[in-house]
């Protein structure tokens, strides 16, 4: 813990943009320069090395041109403070189209370095560590599109809190608000199918985690970073950022938990890849993995895994690759195992559940499941459990004269439903 930081934003952005060592960055700048109209540049280790220093110096304008366009981020974003002080901000681009209600696009405030005077007394780490604490239990039962703003504020207030205060209370403040925006990048990204505002968010939340020197958080968003290439079909990215993850996770003191729970995460991007014999392999690791356990503690933060929830992802990737009888099973025990609190899991596995009897030609059982999952849907939504039930309903069109598959129509597309889907 006592080894300098360094420039961490730089870091977290450039591991991020899928670039794991600084050699990478290098090539990626000299390659990137002739294609933005720049001649002649070159740049080596040496110089990432000093821009991700503790003090690095700010770069010459052909470089800046090229590093905010390969990492996506102001100069100042990227922890460089310009020789005339602050940098004026480039207005943000406008967010990709999206069928699901999209939130309010404030720009996300700035992770701070440290300032040399500290202004917070000694509490407000704790303190506002006690309402992260808060906004993850709330997750499991508050509608995304409540949560998710309160979370944001929280941690603009984090930002603002950060810069006056001095360790030890910042890295406890600078985790808890990694936590904060992890959080609300998976409300972004699973709860409300905003991959790209995701991306962002869990940026600033890797950025958090380097400033609270949490390697184990730093793991924790970097495989939540990999959903989003993997769910996209983009393999490359995905294993990249699992590569990243588990350096992070190598650097303290993973639990069994987290490393089961890093090969899940792989195993749900080679899943969404067409790879599933890979995937399987994977899961069977990590329930060896679970079954040795060891002496680390799980982080109390990790409240989103467990081996009912591995045992979800074994039977979704049973499902895509075709063996129906063990996905059935497999699904079935996990209905029967998740607890009370797991209404919106409860959804995707009703769903996958739903696609493993369409797949098996029972139209009536695939649409019971469909039904009981949007049942569940109108208590508690999750926009993953609603696009397994649109999965289901797709591969229904055989059928789709049979009276239970208009039945299903009928309930999918009712007044409460497809209100409820725009709204939130």
């Amino acid at each position: 813990m006592s080894r300098p930081a360094g420039n961490t934003r730089l870091k977290a952005a450039r591991m991020a943009a899928g670039y794991n060592s600084q050699q990478a960055l290098a090539d990626a700048i000299t390659k990137a320069a002739p294609k933005l109209g720049i001649r002649g540049l070159a740049v080596g280790v040496r110089q990432i090395r000093r821009w991700e220093s503790a003090t690095p110096p700010w770069p010459q304008p052909d470089v800046h041109r090229v590093l905010t366009h390969l990492l996506g981020q102001s100069m100042e974003d990227l922890g460089f403070t310009p020789p005339w002080g602050v940098e004026e901000r480039q207005p943000e681009t406008t967010a990709s189209h999206s069928s699901h209600r999209r939130l309010p696009r404030a720009r996300l405030a700035s992770v701070p370095a440290q300032s040399t005077i500290a202004t917070q007394p000694a509490t407000v780490g704790n303190d506002f560590e006690a309402v992260t604490r808060s906004h993850r239990h709330l997750y499991w039962s508050v509608a995304p599109a409540t949560l998710h703003p309160a979370v944001m504020e929280h941690a603009r207030l984090g930002c603002a809190l950060l810069p006056e205060t001095a360790n030890p209370t910042r890295r406890i403040l600078a985790a808890a608000l990694a936590e904060s925006y992890l959080l609300a990048g998976r409300i972004e990204f699973f709860d409300l199918r905003q991959p790209d505002q995701a991306s962002e968010t869990l940026l600033r939340a890797l950025q958090a985690a380097g400033e609270a020197d949490d390697s184990l958080l730093g793991s924790a968003v970097l495989a939540h970073m990999a959903f989003i290439p993997g769910w996209a079909g983009d393999r490359d990215a995905a294993v990249e950022r699992m590569v990243a993850a588990r350096t992070y996770a190598r650097r303290e003191d993973a639990s069994a938990e987290l490393w089961a729970w890093l090969d899940a995460v792989e195993a749900e991007c080679e899943t969404r890849c067409g790879n599933p014999r890979t995937a399987l392999q994977l899961i069977s690791h990590a329930e060896d993995t679970l079954a040795a356990g060891s002496e680390h503690p799980t982080p109390v933060w990790m409240d989103w895994f467990s081996p009912v929830r591995l045992a979800a992802f074994k039977g979704n990737t049973q499902l895509k690759a075709g063996h129906f009888p063990q996905a059935r099973e497999t699904l079935g025990q996990v209905l029967n195992d998740l607890p009370p609190t797991s209404d919106k899991q409860r959804t995707v596995i009703l769903g996958d559940l739903a696609a493993v009897e369409a797949a098996d030609n029972r139209p009536e059982e695939a649409c019971r499941y469909a039904t009981q999952a949007l049942d569940q849907l109108a208590v508690t939504w999750y926009a993953t459990g609603m696009d397994r039930v649109r999965e289901v309903r797709r591969t229904l069109t055989p059928w789709q004269s049979e009276q239970c598959v208009r039945d299903l129509d009928d309930r999918l597309y009712d007044w409460g439903t497809t209100v409820s889907a725009l709204q939130r």
